[in-house]
């Protein structure tokens, strides 16, 4: 039975798309999410997505902002997830654009937790996650035999209400040896450096800190730990990705090799 009363329950609920767009680049996106947009009829976006995947929208779809960045929140999620609700109750499809992967520090299983509750369908469209471009833009192997065997994945920005025993354990972390990329960590990372020297790593321990990968003013600062509030500085309001680890050698081994093997077909 269809409903007269415009709060009223929803005969046919809509369904929402949660997709990754990527680092930066809007080339970089999937096409199962570029596709997700072209038949939405609703985007809700944040400025962690590239503003151009807006064009390949449909020219009558509507276009939700709720921009959101560390230090400078414009919409609390509870909001967020309101919109998400309302939005696709009356049938509409709705795409959430939500930079790098949903479900890497995207929030994304919160929003997926709020849709089943609501009893809305929904899908994830998986994106590039901003370690994967980070150490693929500035030639940084996440991983190599003999060096890394393992990455972690760790947010340097944890939320208030966390309790203790949930708090990053750093001296953990650096017992594994394992590269860490670290999230959301810019503006912490001088105390993030300190407590992986204080957990075993040394302070010669390479780290590069890579600013709005795979876009036009990408940058990559290289150091290691013990430089960690000037690495710091060169971050400051900008989407940074911090790889620490001695993989971080391999971007300047590599990058002599590269230039080596093209001089030699220079001379052929």
């Amino acid at each position: 039975m269809s409903s007269k009363e415009g709060n009223a329950p929803y005969d046919i609920k809509g369904k929402v798309t949660l997709v990754g767009a990527g680092p930066g680049a809007p080339d970089l996106i999937t096409l199962r999410g570029q596709l997700a947009l072209v038949k939405a009829d609703v985007i809700i976006y944040d400025d962690l997505a590239n503003a151009e995947l807006l064009t390949v929208c449909r020219a009558d779809a509507v276009k939700i902002y709720v921009g959101k960045r560390a230090g400078r929140h414009y919409m609390p999620q509870e909001e967020i997830g309101a919109i998400l609700v309302r939005e696709a109750l009356p049938g509409r499809k709705v795409v959430r654009l939500k930079g790098g992967d949903p479900l890497v520090f995207g929030r994304g299983g919160e929003e997926a937790e709020l849709l089943t509750k609501a009893g809305i369908d929904f899908e994830i469209v998986p994106g590039v996650t901003a370690a994967s471009a980070a150490g693929a833009m500035a030639g940084i192997p996440l991983t190599q035999r003999g060096v890394a065997s393992a990455v972690v994945f760790v947010t340097g920005h944890e939320c208030r209400d966390k309790s203790p025993e949930a708090e990053v354990d750093w001296a953990a972390l650096a017992r594994t040896r394992a590269t860490l990329c670290i999230y959301m960590g810019a503006r912490r990372l001088s105390a993030i450096a300190a407590a992986l020297i204080q957990g075993g790593l040394s302070g010669d321990t390479p780290m590069a800190v890579v600013t709005n990968a795979s876009l036009a003013n990408e940058a990559v600062s290289v150091g290691v730990l013990d430089d960690a509030e000037l690495l710091a500085s060169a971050a400051v309001g900008q989407p940074a990705l911090i790889i620490v680890g001695e993989v971080v050698r391999l971007r300047e081994i590599l990058a002599e090799a590269r230039e080596g093997s093209f001089q030699s077909a220079d001379r052929l």
